[in-house]
């Protein structure tokens, strides 16, 4: 099994404490996930992130093609960190830190998505030619948005 690895890392002119209260409420994925993902929570059985949260979602991963998706929230250090894994989903696996960092002008947020795909060989030509893209294009999405929600955000090199 290959294991494929996406990191990102932004700052934005926030604090620590507003960056938290935004990115560790799962309601908020919505608003930085692209349309084409048909992206919906499914069931959230509590608004407040915690270690062993089970939250569900359908995702579109291609016209009228709907899968469900089921992510635990595997750690949580308070204002820090955070992990959700994949439980049932697209992936063989996905496991994706957030960490959050204070800095002079605000926060610095660090994606970390360490994935696999199933199908062994089918799974790496589709990686190839387009799964890589399209995570991709869902983290430049999501990192415009932020830019826009706290616009005068500053890209880290």
């Amino acid at each position: 099994m290959k294991i494929h690895v996406l990191e990102q890392t932004q700052d934005l002119p926030i604090s620590p404490e507003e960056a938290w209260a935004f990115f560790s409420s799962p309601r908020n994925l919505d608003a930085i996930t692209p349309d084409e993902l048909g992206f919906k929570i499914e069931s959230l059985h509590s608004e407040t992130m915690h270690e062993g949260q089970i939250i569900t979602y359908k995702v579109m991963v291609a016209p009228g093609v709907w899968i469900p998706w089921v992510t635990e929230i595997k750690a949580v250090e308070e204002g820090v960190a955070f992990i959700d894994e994949q439980r049932f989903g697209p992936y063989k696996f996905w496991h994706h830190r957030h960490h959050f960092e204070a800095t002079d002008g605000g926060v610095r947020m660090h994606d970390l998505v360490h994935y696999a795909l199933p199908m062994g060989p089918f799974g790496a030509i589709a990686h190839g030619l387009f799964v890589r893209k399209k995570l991709e294009r869902i983290f430049r999405f999501r990192r415009e948005m932020l830019e826009k929600r706290w616009s005068g955000a500053l890209q880290a090199p």
